[in-house]
This record gives C-alpha cells, structure tokens and sequence, in this order.
C-alpha cells in the first residue's frame, strides 16, 4: 500500500462522477436558492439567538431530501453523513466540517413541520415545473396509496376511546403520561383485499403526460378514497382518469365545469357493464396506469412508503416531503432523457 497523495480524495470522487452518482445529477438540475426565503421564513425565531451558530438552513433541508430518497432514520443518516462522500458532497459539507448529529436533523424537521411551510415548498417547485411546460395539465390522474405506520398494541378498551376521538383514562395516569407521545392517535387500520394496513393514505393527482405530482393530500388510511377526490381536483383540469373506486353519478355531476371525465365506469351484482363500458374503461386504463409508475418509483427507488413519525401533522409533513423528493428525482430524469 501507497502513501496517500494530495489528490487521491479528488481523484476518487471524480470516478464516483464518472461512474453517475445520482445525488449529483439531482444537484445539478435543481435550483435550490428558490427554496431559502421560504425556508428562513420557517425556520425564523422570535429570540435572538445564542451559543452555537446554525447550520445553514438549505443544507439542512437537502439533508432531509437525501433522507428521504433513501428512507433512513436520523440515526441511519447522521451515519452516512460521516461515512458516505457522496452525501456530504450532495449537502455541501466538505471533509473537515463538522457534521449535523440525530437531533439536530430532528430538530430541525420538526421545527419546518411546525411552520407549516412544506406545502408552499412544493408549490414553489412546481411552479418553475409548469413555467417549463413540464406539466402540460391535458390530463390528470387521481389515485391513492398505503403510508404504513408503526404498529401500536392498544387494549380493545384504549382503541374504542381512541375511534371516538378520546384519550384513554389510563393515559393520563401520572406514572403512564409518557404514553400520550408515543401512541398515534391519527392513524388508523383499513383493508384492501386480503391484506391490512395501518397507517394513512398519500392521495395525490399526477399529471398525466409528465408523471409529475401536482397536488396531494394525506388522511387517514381508513378514509375512502373518494372523499378527497374532488379536493384534488381545479379548474385547470381538462381530462381527470381514475379507477372505479371514484366513479359515482353525484361525483361526474361536481366535476369542475370544463373538466371531462375519464373515470372508471363500475357495475354491480345486478347491472353488469355492457361490451362498450368494458372497452371504455380499457382505453381509460392506458392512460391511468402512468399513475403506478409513481407509487413504483416510491415504494422501490425510494425504499417505501413507511413512516418512523406519530400524529397526522408529522405524518402530513412526511408525505408531502415524499412527494416532493419524487417530483425531484422525475424532474431530474425527464431533464436527464431531453438533452
């Protein structure tokens, strides 16, 4: 073994560039300075601060969207801040800087899932997405995916006061108080088929052209999905596909004015779909698969949808971040594909 020169740090993360590392394609494409004023809008504190200095708030931030993008705890990522070059290099840490712990990355997500900034994040993204002509809106698609939480054991008693909207008794017991911040009172189990799940639900509308998301919402897992259908939808609309789950006489009748419809036609037990019905809904299909491209992309690329955080409002902050690291990494591929 050689003595290790000046540049063989240089040298080895040009090979990483050459090889394609996908953190510096993503860097590269997107214009992160856009994201600073809303991001010092949200992180913004009343007292003068003291004692340490922060670290700069887009760095942060770009902490969380590697998280993301590889599903990992703060622990996992404190980790692969000090051990993986290329996540360093992505966030704009150097070698010798000192690198954020667990609970400054938690503290930090927490503190932006307070501020309620992360819609306007996504928004703002999107925005130059539709400058761009990214997103064409000639047709949109709406669906829904599982967000699994972590299991809780409740007694049958605790889990009946939780669906009445109450705080067990038990909970407010002083020696057992500890359990109110570690129980998820938002989520909620729901069966689709065979299979169970507990957790919430990712509603989003893609558009159809670009696979990009333009708006979402999340809710509870036991929350049909019809429900929040017509909230995703605007006026921009002129073409909305679904599967049959949303089909409904009332819901075609509440589209926006000049939004055509393209919803899954469904029978029943007693009215069955005629040929032409069946043909319609196959030539709808084409079109609406694009959708599970995405939830695909989430559950493998990004290493599932799965949540390690408890309550609505954190659960919330995560999906909308999800969807935003997704729109990233499609923005970086359809760039990527037209030059």
């Amino acid at each position: 073994m050689g003595q290790l020169s000046f540049f063989d740090e240089e040298n080895r993360m040009a090979k990483i560039s050459k090889l394609g590392d996908p953190l510096e394609r993503l860097d590269k494409v997107i214009d992160w300075k856009k994201f600073v004023p809303l991001l010092n809008k949200a992180m913004k504190k009343e007292k003068k601060e003291t004692g340490r200095p922060h670290y700069p708030y887009l760095m942060m931030f770009k902490i969380l969207i590697v998280q993301r993008l590889y599903n990992l705890s703060d622990e996992q990522m404190e980790f692969q801040l000090n051990d993986r070059r290329t996540f360093s290099r992505f966030v704009g840490l150097e070698a010798g800087n000192s690198k954020p712990d667990a609970k400054t990355i938690w503290l930090f997500r927490d503190t932006l899932t307070k501020s309620g900034k992360i819609d306007k994040i996504f928004d703002k993204f999107n925005e130059q997405l539709e400058k761009e002509h990214i997103i064409t809106r000639r047709g949109s698609i709406v669906d829904a995916t599982f967000v699994e939480a972590p299991i809780l054991h409740n007694t049958p008693d605790e889990n009946k006061k939780i669906k009445e909207g109450q705080t067990p008794e038990s909970w407010e017991e002083a020696e057992k108080a500890h359990k109110k911040s570690q129980k998820d009172v938002d989520a909620r189990w729901t069966k689709k088929g065979d299979d169970t799940y507990y957790g919430y639900k990712d509603h989003v509308k893609v558009d159809a052209e670009s696979k990009i998301i333009i708006s979402y919402e999340t809710t509870p897992a036991n929350v049909h999905d019809s429900r929040v259908f017509l909230s995703l939808l605007d006026n921009k609309d002129r073409k909305v596909y679904a599967d049959s789950a949303y089909w409904s006489k009332e819901i075609e009748k509440l589209l926006p004015e000049l939004c055509e419809c393209q919803v899954h036609e469904k029978g029943s037990r007693y009215v069955k779909l005629t040929e032409l019905q069946q043909l319609s809904n196959r030539m709808k299909s084409k079109i609406r698969v694009r959708v599970e491209h995405v939830f695909g992309f989430m559950t493998n690329s990004m290493h599932g949808l799965t949540l390690r955080s408890i309550g609505l409002a954190r659960a919330k902050f995560n999906v909308a971040l999800t969807n935003l690291v997704y729109n990233m990494c499609r923005y970086e591929t359809i760039k990527r594909y037209a030059e």
